[in-house]
């Protein structure tokens, strides 16, 4: 398996991370009755934490089928050069960093590594254009 399929592995596992520790302090603070109940009464105000847990998921939500697409895309192009080797291995290590920086609240070091992340995908995207 190549290393940009590795990182997009990787990355799936940690999008399933994510969505393990978003429910989770979201069910410590709601309470386990409210999360298997039908959901009819509107759900408390999360935490501090657990808001941002839950909103670094959903931006991992959406730059992941993006860096899945570029990805896919590349391997079945035949595609390995240094920019998809170095695009997938930023994008996957700035999403690990992104997670701890958003829920801690570490506002302009998170923006920075969503920058590198999102340079990561513009990197393949370059290697599959040129």
């Amino acid at each position: 398996m190549t290393i940009e399929l590795t990182m997009l592995a990787l990355a799936a596992a940690l999008g399933l991370v994510q969505i393990v520790l978003s429910a989770q302090s979201k069910n410590l603070q709601t309470g386990y009755r409210w999360a298997a109940g039908p959901r009819d009464e509107p759900r408390p105000p999360l935490s501090a934490i657990a808001g941002r847990l839950e909103r670094a998921l959903s931006n991992f939500l959406e730059t992941f089928p993006l860096f899945a697409a570029a990805i896919l895309i590349a391997h079945v192009a035949g595609r390995h050069d240094w920019m998809t080797l170095w695009g997938a291995q930023l994008y996957f290590w700035a999403r690990v960093l992104y997670v701890p920086l958003y829920a801690f609240g570490v506002p302009l070091v998170r923006s920075l590594a969503w920058n590198v992340a999102t340079f990561g995908i513009i990197l393949i995207l370059l290697s599959l254009a040129f």
